[in-house]
């Protein structure tokens, strides 16, 4: 595809999501179809759904590598590095302000009456974009049944990543049941990675490699983060677990990718050098493997046993998508407040399709704030 946009508006677009991506990967993903594929045009919801597919096969924030993605697209490599960095930086950027009152207080800022709002609001966002996507994802009856078992298997507690392969491996198995043709030549590549040496102390190098190792394995959700971290910081002694979970905490509560709890973290064990190499830790192997991995989804595509792979891929994200729909509603539509939220929130997309999903997030907070006071 052609790289022919301007780095203005793929900056303008993705420090806008970053503002008020809300609601963690799916919902980030959900406001992201919105706009590029939706409103702008940037490329195909094939396409989109092919990048989402590939991204959830390999480790890192899903919904970040995605940007990178989006970036790449319109603008080149010059595109992923702006959209990729300016999609994190207002998350960063709030939770250092959140780590620095954290030291200096001991205590976090209370945000819950806009998050209470926040989270039905983004339902109503995943759930359209599970719409579309679903759509464009369902090519055969068997896509469709793969589909389903997703998500039940993803709501019974199934790991992501098994189901993904699962359904990646049952599609290449039925391509060559009905095909009865040749192996196509793949290789999947095998990511290296690699620091330059910079001037340091010892401490802020062990931080930036621990998070580097981090970023280079983590598949799967925010809880998944929280027992990486646990590991390689709880049981060695660096933090206690009551700081790990407000460390946590303050990534849930930001917009962006919940990654950002690196930054909090970094800077209670390092101050701002610990912050700044937990940060560049954590998120640059995304950017390494969003590199390499692009230009293989046009290849992927054209692969007639890998384009059915990837299909069946699609279809098990797609399922997954709806899945963490169905828990982040068990878990946020607890009383009439956030159901009236979530109801009013599914009329508003699905009854005005051009509004943008910053009013949705928006409007989510203020009708939270002024009902959670009742």
């Amino acid at each position: 595809m052609p790289k022919n946009g301007n780095l203005k508006e793929v900056a303008k677009l993705f420090f806008k999501l970053g503002c008020i991506a809300f609601g963690g990967p799916a919902s980030h993903i959900a406001m992201m179809e919105d706009e590029v594929v939706t409103k702008r045009k940037w490329m195909t919801r094939q396409h989109f759904l092919d990048l989402i597919g590939a991204t959830n096969l390999i480790p890192g924030p899903n919904s970040t590598e995605m940007t990178m993605h989006c970036g790449y697209e319109r603008a080149g490599w010059k595109g992923l590095i702006t959209a990729g960095g300016l999609f994190i930086l207002p998350a960063v950027t709030i939770t250092l302000f959140f780590a620095w009152l954290y030291v200096k207080y001991g205590d976090l800022p209370n945000v819950q009456p806009i998050i209470y709002g926040i989270k039905p609001a983004v339902i109503a966002i995943i759930l359209s974009a599970s719409y579309k996507l679903g759509n464009k994802a369902l090519k055969n009856v068997e896509l469709a049944i793969l589909g389903l078992l997703t998500i039940v298997a993803c709501i019974y507690g199934l790991n992501e990543i098994v189901v993904l392969f699962g359904c990646g491996l049952i599609g290449l198995l039925l391509f060559y049941f009905k095909k009865a043709s040749g192996i196509s030549k793949s290789i999947i590549p095998i990511f290296m990675l690699q620091v330059a040496p910079a001037t340091l102390s010892a401490g802020t190098w062990k931080i930036f490699f621990t998070f580097l190792k981090v970023g280079a394995i983590l598949y799967g959700s925010g809880y998944v983060l929280f027992a990486f971290l646990d590991a390689e910081l709880v049981t060695t002694g660096f933090m206690s677990r009551s700081e790990l979970m407000d460390a946590v905490a303050i990534g849930q509560m930001t917009p962006g990718p919940v990654l950002s709890t690196a930054t909090f973290i970094g800077y209670q064990l390092g101050g701002l050098p610990g912050a700044l190499a937990a940060t560049i830790g954590i998120f640059i192997p995304s950017f390494i493997f969003v590199t390499l991995l692009n230009p293989l989804v046009h290849k992927i595509r054209k692969s007639a046993p890998l384009s059915a792979f990837l299909d069946t891929v699609n279809i098990a994200a797609v399922g997954v998508i709806v899945a963490v729909c169905y828990d982040m509603a068990m878990d946020s539509l607890t009383d009439w407040r956030t159901i009236t939220i979530a109801i009013l929130s599914i009329i508003a997309v699905f009854g005005f399709k051009k509004l943008n999903s910053a009013f949705i997030v928006l409007g989510g907070a203020i009708l939270g704030f002024i009902l959670f006071q009742f």
